[in-house]
């Protein structure tokens, strides 16, 4: 249901103005800052269902003073504090409502997708992974889901690379949440449409008095609003990241909600823009304070930037068909009288299909053409020097070797996805991790390790015969891949222009990296990628992006460009 703005409707009051980030951040650092009379309020967020309702109460209890603040006012002293036309001449403050069968049964859908992809890598509840405080921790959760296998080679790059450790890991990918662009007015009419949106019976008052519940809650900027969602939803049904509860609104003269247990919600709502503060405008004042705040904003904003730049950079690459997935070789390379390889324990569960002397001489065969910067840092520091890319590369160097052949830059779109749980299209991501763990289940069939035990099938690279196998599979992984790396591309440049001011994002597509050729018209420092803003505070450019991967080298964090 798309509720419109009812005529003569307060979006939000002086006081709202002072709420500063009671609902940016609901369930993991949240902060009451409300008017003189309210008591500042630090909660730490645990899973507890307990801990969830006290912090609701506390939150009821602030609306409810804010409400009668808000009804002793009269209509000259309450501005709004958002004006539609300061978020974007194409995203104007809205309610939008799913109700609570449609958007139910599609998280139910999306639960399922994604247990049907990780089902042959999930652990039994009897492993011991699923036992001690971890698990106990998780009881509250009323769901089977357990810890991924850590060495089932299959699965555990999504433990070892992308930190979907234990239950919690499996979970937070079956998660649901709305796709925010449906705030987007260019996506709007035809989103509008899907069957995933529904007309709700309610009356007219009662959709006013959602409207302004909502508009309340979200400080006049709007949002997704799931009915009937509750506290018990986010963190199991819902992602817990980005949700705010939308309490019933107290009138007048009434007690506020006693009830702890069933604490009374209109549902919960999502919107980047409510996430990231977007209501508190950006003032051009040189003051010490917002310059700090920009910068930090400057700072929130940078991986995002990052991220889309590397998206652009594949898209816009010329495809290396002929690697044959050598890393996984590399990092087994151990020619006579070199020390033996770091990463030889790699995936030390499995046994190696093919002798030491077959890994070395495929290696040495015509060397190695691996592009993917991450991939270097676990090669043999002996197959450095074997690589035509380079036996060092800077992780600006990324922007300049992406590209769409990569099997690994495949699985790397998982952790791009990530990124925006919460603001991104669930089924999306379903689509994602498909992607992901065919590019794995191919990285792994063309390593040396012998995974069969675990399903996998063998293309044995090491001769012209596997070899054109592998090939003619990067090339249909690649096809397969290109549209879900540009919807993710898509949702990345929707997701940032309704979560932040414009202003921060001029420039947010000018990069250039490394040596690379120039993208755009940006002009930057040789060695750094960086946007423009006309905040006057300059860029920010991430320390990580200023490090350097070597064989057998440290962490991109450890191992800063400035410290080497």
């Amino acid at each position: 249901t798309l509720l419109p703005p009812p005529q003569n409707s307060v979006l939000a009051d002086d006081h709202d103005a002072q709420v500063d980030n009671a609902v940016s951040k609901p369930f993991n650092d949240i902060i009451f800052n409300a008017a003189p009379s309210i008591e500042r309020h630090t909660i730490t967020m645990t899973s507890s269902r307990s801990c969830k309702n006290l912090i609701l109460l506390i939150y009821l209890s602030i609306s409810l003073q804010l409400q009668v603040a808000f009804s002793l006012s009269s209509p000259s002293q309450i501005t709004s504090n958002t004006d539609a036309a300061m978020l974007s001449s194409t995203l104007t403050p809205k309610i939008i409502t799913i109700s609570e069968t449609v958007w139910r049964k599609a998280a139910s859908n999306h639960s399922q997708r994604i247990r049907h992809l990780l089902q042959p890598g999930l652990t039994p509840l009897e492993h011991n992974i699923n036992s001690g405080k971890s698990k106990r921790r998780q009881q509250h959760y009323i769901d089977d889901w357990t810890a991924l296998d850590p060495v089932n080679p299959i699965y555990n790059f999504l433990i070892e690379y992308y930190g979907l450790k234990g239950a919690k890991g499996p979970r937070r990918l079956a998660r649901w949440a709305p796709d925010p662009k449906l705030l987007w007015e260019e996506h709007c009419n035809e989103m509008a449409s899907s069957t995933t949106i529904v007309s709700s019976s309610s009356s007219s008052a009662e959709k006013e008095q959602v409207y302004q519940a909502a508009m309340k809650a979200s400080h006049g900027l709007g949002g997704v609003l799931l009915e009937n969602a509750s506290i018990d939803d986010l963190g199991g049904t819902l992602h817990m990241r980005g949700g705010v509860p939308v309490p019933i609104m107290v009138e007048e003269g009434e007690d506020p909600q006693e009830d702890t247990e069933q604490p009374q919600l209109h549902g919960v709502l999502y919107n980047p823009a409510v996430f990231y503060n977007r209501h508190l405008p950006l003032n051009n004042n040189n003051d010490e304070q917002e310059k700090e705040r920009k910068q930090q904003l400057l700072k929130t904003i940078a991986p995002f930037q990052w991220y889309t730049s590397i998206l652009k950079q594949t898209l816009n690459s010329d495809p290396i068909l002929h690697c044959y997935g050598l890393h996984e070789w590399a990092m087994q390379y151990h020619p006579e009288g070199a020390d033996p390889p770091p990463s030889a324990k790699y995936q030390s569960s499995l046994n190696l299909r093919v002798s030491r002397q077959v890994i070395n001489d495929t290696v040495e065969r015509k060397g190695v053409r691996c592009t993917h910067v991450d991939a270097l840092r676990f090669f043999a520091p002996a197959a450095g020097p074997l690589n035509h890319h380079g036996a060092s590369l800077q992780r600006m160097d990324q922007l300049r070797l992406e590209q769409k052949g990569c099997v690994h830059a495949h699985m790397d779109l998982l952790k791009i996805g990530l990124k925006l749980q919460g603001f991104i299209d669930s089924e999306l991501m379903v689509d994602i991790l498909e992607v992901a763990l065919a590019a794995r289940q191919l990285d792994v069939e063309a390593s040396p390790y012998d995974a069969t035990e675990y399903g996998a099938g063998i293309v044995p690279i090491e001769t012209n015969e596997g070899r054109k196998v592998y090939r003619e599979r990067q090339i249909g992984l690649m096809q397969r891949a290109e549209p879900v790396r540009q919807q993710l591309l898509d949702a990345y440049e929707v997701f940032m222009k309704i979560a932040f001011d414009e202003s921060l994002l001029l420039g947010s597509d000018e990069f250039v990296g490394g040596r690379g050729k120039k993208r755009t018209s940006s002009v930057v420092d040789d060695n750094v990628v960086m946007s423009k803003s006309n905040t006057g505070d300059g860029p920010y450019v991430a320390p990580e992006r200023l490090a350097m991967a070597e064989p057998g080298g440290l962490p991109w964090r450890k191992n800063l460009i400035e410290k080497s």
